[in-house]
């Protein structure tokens, strides 16, 4: 059994709603830069980038993009044991010192994805600002971590999934049991 908290239409609105929060916040284009954590991270920053770039009226290569895999930064490594979780590639092209980095994630929930993704960034130098914007806070913190921009707040127990078009042929999340 699924209940869908987004389906396409209020996904894509979730998106501009997020990309207007971050324009309003970081008013000089310049200074911004998106970063998504795989792997649905990936995807929804990629859909952020390209509404701030369509709102600010620049192209999206104007706007530093990059990508990063917290594999090896989790603190659940050793629970893993023989089944490592396949491990992507950090991609961050360009200078993050005196950047305001969106970091992207689909979903919030305990918040220890979100705590080493802030340790890999960290390891390529010192930004202005990291700030987090999440499609989907799901609630239920193990760690004192918040997002600054939120697509939809959904508080729940149940698995929250994220379906993108460009990997799976639409955009919907929705909870499964």
């Amino acid at each position: 059994m699924e209940e869908v908290i987004l389906d396409s239409k209020s996904f894509n609105q979730a998106i501009e709603k997020v990309s207007r929060e971050i324009l309003e916040n970081n008013k000089n284009i310049l200074e911004l830069a998106v970063v998504g954590i795989h792997n649905k991270g990936v995807c929804v920053a990629k859909s952020i980038l390209s509404e701030i770039a369509k709102l600010a009226k620049v192209s999206e290569a104007e706007i530093p993009f990059g990508t990063i895999d917290i594999t090896l930064y989790r603190d659940d490594l050793d629970d893993f044991g023989a089944d490592m979780p396949v491990i992507k590639d950090t991609v961050i092209p360009f200078d993050i010192s005196q950047k305001n980095i969106i970091l992207v994630d689909d979903v919030l929930y305990t918040g220890r994805t979100v705590r080493a993704a802030v340790d890999v960034i960290m390891d390529f130098g010192r930004p202005k600002t990291i700030q987090l914007a999440v499609l989907v806070d799901r609630g239920h913190r193990e760690l004192p971590i918040e997002a600054n921009y939120i697509g939809v707040r959904h508080h729940t127990k149940g698995k929250v999934r994220v379906r993108c078009k460009e990997t799976e042929g639409e955009n919907k999340v929705f909870i499964t049991e």
